[in-house]
């Protein structure tokens, strides 16, 4: 009864894990004209955003600081039209979009854990391209996506497979050098609210 049990709790996971990508290509000239440069170390941060009441993991994005500074966020659910995306990659992933970002995810029934390792131009420059060329990621494959996006940069070889957020995290939570920061909001749970919904051509002063 047991494994049938599990069978049945194992089918309906991959079932959900099997939602359709939403593939998103936004026009060369907006990407260009988003591109920001951070001018600090060339680094990879893992976000994680934990369930609050049962500390599951819910959400993984990794944001790249190489020759730019982009968000991959697989299958995730911020935006904002100035920071252009294709295929979960946000470009232009200026200090306020961070800060968005962060705010978006950190409410009253989850946190976000941000931890960041200082790597090589080499390795960030593999991991943006890496991630540009992953494609768009089904809904809760994002964990998925982002430990076999690791597992493919050099030093990174050994980087276990998961399909779990917390999972990827304490294993980037090894790497020496790691810097951890939780940040916490009592946020209503539904803060769709901070969203930015008008058109990129609305936008100024970003």
């Amino acid at each position: 009864m047991r494994k049938l049990f599990l069978w049945f709790l194992l089918s309906g996971f991959l079932v959900a894990c099997g939602t359709a990508a939403e593939p998103v290509w936004a026009p060369a000239e907006e990407v260009e004209r988003a591109v920001y440069t951070d001018g600090g170390p060339t680094s990879l941060t893992l976000f994680t955003v934990i369930n609050a009441q049962n500390g599951a993991g819910a959400h993984s994005g990794l944001m790249v600081n190489g020759n730019q500074r982009i968000l991959f966020d697989p299958a995730g659910t911020w935006h904002h039209p100035a920071a252009p995306e294709r295929n979960d990659v946000h470009y232009g992933f200026t200090p306020s979009f961070l800060d968005s970002y962060l705010d978006y995810h950190a409410r009253i029934t989850h946190y976000a854990v941000v931890q960041t390792l200082e790597v090589s131009p080499e390795v960030a420059q593999a991991a943006m391209q890496a991630v540009q060329s992953y494609g768009a990621v089904p809904k809760a494959q994002c964990s998925k996506s982002l430990s076999t996006i690791l597992a493919s940069l050099p030093g990174f070889e050994e980087f276990p497979f998961s399909w779990f957020p917390k999972k990827t995290m304490e294993e980037f939570a090894k790497f020496p050098g790691v810097t951890t920061q939780i940040l916490r909001d009592d946020d209503a749970a539904d803060n769709k609210y901070l969203l930015v919904e008008a058109s990129a051509e609305d936008i100024e002063g970003i």
